[in-house]
């Protein structure tokens, strides 16, 4: 009889304890070595020197740089989000080949690693990427295909294999005298965009501030590139100095209708429709990407940065037009020095937002703007009327604006920790199956 109380109050003694700890929270290691604190996981919990009491998790994470091939710690703490993390040890897994990422369910068990490179993760973000830019539209091999062939096309065109200096050409060179300005259509970043009218025709021109040479300088080198003209480019007509006050400006042709955010805004589009705004886009950018030689002319590859519904223009018949180069870069072997994070937050790459990239490595802002791109095509389609079944178009939204609302608050832990993408109609997905 005594032994069976003595277990029954063992048993007891055991919840109680199990109860207490589980209210406390979960303990956590807890070491920042990141040149900045990252304020979300330092709010995840209550930090006690090389601890901290996880407040709304059970689960303890670290996270590792891979340098030479080894993890070098960048951060243990509690996990930022609730979720699933079945793991009793720290059982490290390889993302986007660059980091080392664990999750474990005990107290401290983030303090040790373990990993090899077995523990390969398939990339959850290019997955979602997948989803987010071709699986919203039947033809979305149909899309990467095109992309594909626009960059081989040009890149089995390479007959010099030695890197080429970049080369600018001079634009032709407009009398400020010769515009005539007329309103006001758009403002960016560094400039106002008016429409105008030069030798006869309407024209887009920006205009830069005086104090703004350096950002008008920088857009006006992308545009002057050898080989730059396509379709899917806006047109460059030339650039000048001289109006009041010393601005400096860039002429460009007019698009009938505006930025795809206000046509999207005020438009709905059919099934062809749709398809040529995202097949011009897709193009356009493919050309953007391409590195390529042309009777002995250098067209290197530019990342572009800044994708956004803002930043395409669609013209009078319907097609997309890339346009705002201003945070553009050139990627090539003078692509050496540490850039930094710019664009609009809400088409930023999840490796983007926290840092896990190589700025130096300029092909990681291609593969930015491919993710943009997937956005973009999320909205064009969205806008579709053939792909409701004539039941009512939702109103336009950009990405991850129906989720948080305008002003986006807690987009970094929506988009890198949650891993979230814009939700996609449920009947796409059936569709997509027949």
């Amino acid at each position: 009889m005594n032994l069976h109380r003595w277990t029954l109050f063992a048993a007891v003694g055991c919840i109680f304890w199990c109860m207490v700890e589980r209210a406390q929270g979960r303990r956590c290691a807890f070491k920042n070595n990141r040149t900045k604190p990252h304020m979300a996981s330092i709010q995840a919990g209550n930090v006690s020197g090389s601890e901290q009491t996880c407040t709304h998790t059970d689960c303890c994470a670290a996270y590792y740089v891979l340098v030479d091939d080894q993890p070098v710690l960048e951060l243990m703490a509690c996990s930022i989000v609730q979720k699933s993390c079945p793991s009793a040890t720290c059982q490290g897994s390889i993302r986007r080949g660059i980091m080392v990422v664990c999750e474990c369910n005990v107290d401290l068990c983030n303090a040790q690693l373990t990993w090899s490179r077995d523990d390969e993760e398939p990339d959850k973000q290019l997955d979602s990427y997948s989803k987010v830019a071709f699986i919203v539209i039947p033809v979305g091999t149909f899309l990467v295909l095109c992309i594909v062939a626009v960059k081989w096309r040009h890149r089995c065109s390479v007959k010099d294999l030695h890197h080429d200096p970049i080369i600018s050409l001079e634009s032709p060179k407009i009398d400020c005298f010769d515009i005539e300005l007329q309103q006001i259509v758009g403002r960016g970043y560094f400039a106002t965009v008016w429409q105008g009218k030069y030798q006869g025709a309407l024209v887009a021109v920006k205009v830069f501030p005086a104090a703004r040479k350096r950002e008008f300088t920088s857009e006006k080198l992308v545009y002057e590139l050898p080989l730059l003209n396509h379709p899917g480019i806006v047109h460059f007509l030339g650039a000048g100095s001289g109006l009041q006050g010393g601005e400096w400006m860039i002429v460009l042709e007019l698009a009938a209708k505006g930025s795809l955010h206000s046509f999207l805004s005020k438009t709905t589009s059919d099934w062809v429709s749709s398809l040529k705004l995202s097949l011009s886009l897709s193009q356009g950018l493919a050309y953007l990407h391409s590195d390529f030689h042309r009777q002995g002319v250098h067209k290197p590859a530019v990342a572009h940065r800044d994708l956004s519904s803002a930043n395409v223009l669609v013209r009078a018949d319907g097609s997309c037009a890339l346009c705002d180069f201003g945070f553009s870069t050139v990627i090539g072997p003078s692509t050496g020095h540490q850039l930094q994070r710019v664009g609009t937050l809400r088409y930023m790459a999840p490796e983007m937002l926290d840092g896990y990239v190589h700025l130096d490595r300029g092909y990681c802002f291609l593969e930015a703007d491919m993710y943009a791109l997937g956005l973009l095509l999320w909205e064009i389609w969205m806008r579709c009327s053939d792909m409701f079944d004539g039941s009512p178009v939702p109103q336009h939204y950009m990405p991850y604006e129906a989720e948080l609302g305008p002003s986006g608050m807690q987009f970094i832990q929506y988009v890198y920790e949650m891993q979230k993408r814009p939700s996609i109609p449920p009947h796409w997905k059936e569709s997509h199956q027949v």
